[in-house]
C-alpha cells in the first residue's frame, strides 16, 4: 500500500510540475521552477487549455470591471494589451514570422531561413497588425451577454490546437548530423511528434469540457471552426516545409482565437 501511494505521489508530483511547465512556458507569470526535465514540455501540452482558460479568466475580470465605466472599444483594446503582455507576444512572434517566411520565400529552406531571421518584413507587420485590429475589433462586438464565455473560449480553444499540431507534425527542420542536436527555432519545436496519444486525449477532453460547459450548444460552430483551421494549417504546413516551427504554432494560434471571436460576432 505504502509503495501504491509513494507512485500516486510522485504522479501527482510530475503532474503539478507539468503544469507550472506549461504556465511558464506560454505566460510571463512567476511560478516556482520545477527540476529540469528533457521531456516536461511534451507532457505539459495537456495543460495548455487550461492555461488558456486561466488567461481568459484574467480577460473576463478586465471586462467586467472596465464595461461599466469605459466604451466597449477601449475596453476591448484594453484586453488585448492584457493578452499581449501576459503571454510576451509569444504567438504574435510566431505570427509575424511566419506570415514573413511563407510570404517572402518559395522554397523550403527559404521559408525556414527568412523565419529564424529576427528582423521583421512587411508580411508580419501587416500580419501583426490585421491581428491587434481584428481582435479588438470583434472582442468589442461580442454580445455582453455572451462576451465573458467567449474571452474563456478563445484562449482555451488557441491553445488546444497546439495538441494535435504537435501530436502530428514532425520538426520542419532536420537534426544536424555535426552538432548532434535538432535545428528547432525556440522551445516550440522540441514538441513536434513528443505529445503522446494520451496527452492528445486528456488535453482534448478538458479543452471540450470547457468550451461546452461555458457555451453549450453555441459551442459547435468555435470548436468545428478550430479543428478546420488546425487542420488547414496542419496540411499547409506539410506540404509548404514538410513539418512545424515554433512559430507555426503562434500563427495557428493567433489565427484559431480570431476565429472563436468571430464565431462569437456571427452568433
Amino acid at each position: 500500500m505504502s509503495l501504491l501511494i509513494q507512485i500516486r505521489r510522485a504522479q501527482i508530483q510530475r503532474a503539478w510540475f507539468d503544469f507550472l511547465g506549461a504556465v511558464q512556458f506560454l505566460t510571463r507569470l512567476r511560478v516556482p521552477s520545477a527540476p529540469y526535465d528533457e521531456g516536461s514540455l511534451a507532457r505539459a501540452v495537456k495543460f495548455f487549455p487550461i492555461v488558456g482558460a486561466l488567461i481568459g479568466t484574467g480577460s473576463v475580470l478586465l471586462y467586467l470591471v472596465l464595461v461599466p465605466h469605459l466604451p466597449v472599444t477601449v475596453v476591448a483594446l484594453l484586453i488585448v494589451v492584457y493578452l499581449v503582455a501576459i503571454t510576451g507576444c509569444l504567438h504574435e512572434d510566431g505570427l509575424a514570422d511566419s506570415a514573413d517566411g511563407f510570404g517572402g520565400g518559395w522554397e523550403r529552406e527559404r521559408v525556414l531561413a527568412i523565419m529564424r531571421d529576427s528582423r521583421i518584413g512587411a508580411y508580419g507587420a501587416a500580419a501583426l497588425a490585421l491581428s491587434l485590429l481584428a481582435r479588438v475589433l470583434l472582442i468589442a462586438s461580442l454580445p455582453r451577454t455572451q462576451a465573458g464565455a467567449y474571452l474563456i473560449v478563445a484562449p482555451v480553444l488557441s491553445r488546444w490546437t497546439t495538441l494535435p499540431l504537435s501530436f502530428s507534425l514532425p520538426p520542419a527542420r532536420d537534426r544536424d548530423p555535426d552538432r548532434g542536436e535538432d535545428q528547432i527555432d525556440g522551445q516550440g519545436a522540441r514538441i513536434a511528434r513528443l505529445t503522446t496519444r494520451g496527452s492528445l486525449i486528456i488535453g482534448s477532453l478538458c479543452t471540450f469540457v470547457i468550451v461546452f460547459a461555458l457555451l453549450r450548444i453555441r459551442a459547435l460552430a468555435p470548436v468545428l471552426v478550430s479543428m478546420g483551421i488546425t487542420l488547414g494549417t496542419a496540411l499547409y504546413y506539410k506540404q509548404r516545409i514538410g513539418g512545424i516551427t515554433g512559430d507555426c504554432f503562434g500563427a495557428t494560434n493567433q489565427l484559431a482565437e480570431i476565429a472563436v471571436y468571430l464565431c462569437g460576432v456571427w452568433a
